[in-house]
């Protein structure tokens, strides 16, 4: 990600709104949410204002959306994500800190999925 992407990432989410629909996204995970759920989880926030605050997520290419029969589908673009918080930590510590570095992996390896049980790797 360069810095023209992450400013106009960055300026996506700067709303309250949009923040809030990220959030939403990324806790419904890769199957999304549609746009109704959305407002209706946002507290009935009106279709054209919901309809504008998406666009602009999608503009930004932090959510993309597909349609299911009649609804449309939002969901967040978690690489995108992950790339946003790499670009956030990747000067850590001059460039040397191995915990953020492992943590950019691991970002970048999410699906937006849950992880097998068997393969969660519990730390003390």
């Amino acid at each position: 990600m360069n810095e023209n992407q992450a400013l106009t990432a960055f300026a996506a989410i700067s709303n309250a709104t949009r923040l809030r629909i990220v959030r939403l996204l990324v806790v419904a995970g890769a199957d999304g949410r549609s746009a109704g759920a959305i407002g209706e989880e946002l507290g009935g926030t009106p279709p054209s204002r919901l309809s504008f605050h998406l666009s602009q997520l999608e503009q930004a290419g932090l959510v993309v959306s597909r349609r299911e029969g009649r609804s449309i589908i939002y969901s967040a673009i978690f690489p995108a994500l992950s790339d946003l918080v790499a670009f956030l930590m990747h000067d850590c510590c001059e460039g040397h800190c191995l915990v953020c570095d492992q943590a950019i992996e691991l970002f970048a390896k999410c699906t937006g999925r849950p992880t097998p049980a068997a393969r969660v790797v519990q730390r003390a």
